[in-house]
């Protein structure tokens, strides 16, 4: 049930437009391999309430997660550019390396760049 359960879970969830916090999450059923996702959505104050809310919803399915860090995303839809930077300052920095791979999958028409700079 769970691994079904995991394989439903989206690996991106972002906002269509704009600057926002975003979390990279490490999903978990039992008895299947783990996976990590991207959620990142412009009503967040803190990188804190993004990571409760993927929680709150992937428990309903029998899931745990861990937040492995945080940072931003620049979603330029009409250019067709996500750029991902900067850190959570409760999570830490998040492997943008991880996060742009992941976009790249969901948005492949796109240029994702990412950097370490930058809040």
């Amino acid at each position: 049930m769970a691994g079904s359960a995991l394989s439903r879970v989206p690996d991106v969830q972002i906002d269509g437009d704009g600057v926002f916090k975003y979390v990279l999450v490490r999903v978990r059923g039992a008895g299947a391999p783990a996976k990590d996702v991207v959620r990142g959505h412009s009503w967040a104050e803190y990188h804190a309430d993004l990571f409760e809310r993927t929680a709150e919803e992937l428990a309903r399915d029998g899931l745990s997660c861990e937040c492995l860090g945080g940072g931003r995303l620049s979603h330029r839809p009409e250019e067709r550019k996500i750029h991902v930077y900067g850190y959570s300052v409760g999570f830490g920095r998040a492997d943008h390396a991880v996060t742009t791979e992941k976009l790249k999958a969901e948005y492949p028409d796109y240029e994702i760049t990412w950097a370490d700079e930058g809040y």
